[in-house]
């Protein structure tokens, strides 16, 4: 069985923390898809390593291409981008894409992509983030809009046609108007634990969207986020000030048919 695991990989400490916070929905995808030992998989977190299998790795940056290659030497790390992958048609067993759809420019295009390097009869599973998102989800950004941060200019916005509802009949029509068959989609909730200081040294570093706006605000407006941050975090903090942030995400799976293939 030959598997793909298609995922953004992080550079800096708070991407490493994102990583960790999508670990689990990382393995139901795996076992959603059957993967097993000896199965080509991206390492995330050291998941394929325990799992024994055979990492293959795509990522759109070469900095991100060299951090997967150091974090797993024995994969199989190329340079590509959805929707345009360096395998034929058929040539795997199994996709699963860990909150990709989130970071590609063209979502509605990339199942379809997927679909065509996985085999007749494989599988596929996918992870986005849920919108409205949950509660803790949205500490940061409130933290952002209470000071009056601007959303710098190079950060556009999705095309409302490139665009889709995320929640379980958005994500799950997605993959029907791919190609794929026996759609089953549903909310993963969970909370999450961290300190304060481990959550903002992600937007601190300029991970994810969120924290390209902080970084791009003047020093005193970043000051500002920062303080609010604090302040809202007060409504998650528990024993030794450790954050419980309730999160949600839906979990997509689809088999590729041979309907409209050459």
């Amino acid at each position: 069985m030959g598997l793909l695991h298609v995922r953004r990989l992080g550079r800096r400490r708070g991407d490493e923390l994102r990583g960790r916070l999508g670990r689990g929905l990382a393995w139901a995808g795996v076992r959603r898809v059957g993967a097993a030992a000896g199965t080509r998989l991206l390492d995330v977190g050291a998941v394929a390593v325990a799992a024994g299998a055979r990492v293959t790795a795509v990522d759109a940056e070469p900095d991100m291409v060299a951090f997967a290659a150091r974090a797993a030497p024995d994969a199989d790390v190329r340079l590509a981008t959805l929707p345009h992958l360096p395998f034929a048609d058929g040539e795997l067993d199994a996709v699963v894409g860990n909150f990709v759809l989130n970071h590609v420019g063209r979502p509605r295009a990339a199942p379809a992509e997927l679909r065509r390097v996985t085999r007749v009869g494989g599988r596929i599973a996918a992870t986005v983030w849920r919108a409205p998102p949950a509660a803790g989800q949205t500490l940061l950004g409130r933290a952002v809009e209470a000071a009056g941060a601007s959303r710098p200019a190079h950060l556009v916005p999705l095309a409302q046609e490139d665009d889709f509802p995320r929640t379980e009949r958005g994500l799950a029509e997605l993959f029907v108007a791919a190609g794929l068959t026996e759609v089953t989609c549903e909310t993963v909730a969970w909370e999450h634990r961290v300190t304060a200081g481990e959550w903002w040294s992600g937007p601190g570093a300029g991970a994810a969207t969120v924290g390209q706006i902080v970084t791009a605000q003047p020093p005193a407006v970043v000051a500002e986020i920062k303080a609010r941050f604090t302040a809202l975090s007060a409504e998650f903090a528990g024993p030794g000030g450790v954050l419980t942030l309730p999160h949600a995400a839906l979990l997509a799976v689809g088999v590729p048919s041979g309907a409209g293939r050459l």
